[in-house]
């Protein structure tokens, strides 16, 4: 009982990021370079309409979901996968626990 308290509830650790190292004027002398080619013309605009799609660029790095989307395997098909194979499981130790533990 001595593990478990609720008067003494430990508040959970804050996260604090220092950066090594952060020059303030090559980020000031690297935004007004930034302005003056979007002046000039030279960069778009609107940074966030020329932003390259994410989606699928997790998918394009890892093998295993590559060769499912490569099946034609989509979330439902992998949920039910999945759950079929708890459910074998469950059959399997309960066949367990009766032949050999009852």
């Amino acid at each position: 009982m001595a593990l478990f308290s609720f008067y003494n509830v430990r508040k959970p650790r804050q996260f604090d990021h220092k950066p090594i190292y952060w020059d303030p004027r090559k980020e000031a002398l690297e935004e007004r370079i930034r302005k003056v080619k979007r002046e000039m013309g030279e960069l778009p605009d609107d940074p966030a309409a020329y932003k390259p799609s994410l989606k699928g660029v997790f998918i394009e790095g890892t093998t295993h979901l590559k060769k499912s989307k490569s099946k034609g395997d989509d979330v439902r098909n992998r949920i039910y996968k999945n759950m079929r194979l708890l459910l074998v499981l469950a059959l399997l130790a309960l066949l367990f626990w009766y032949l050999f533990l009852k």
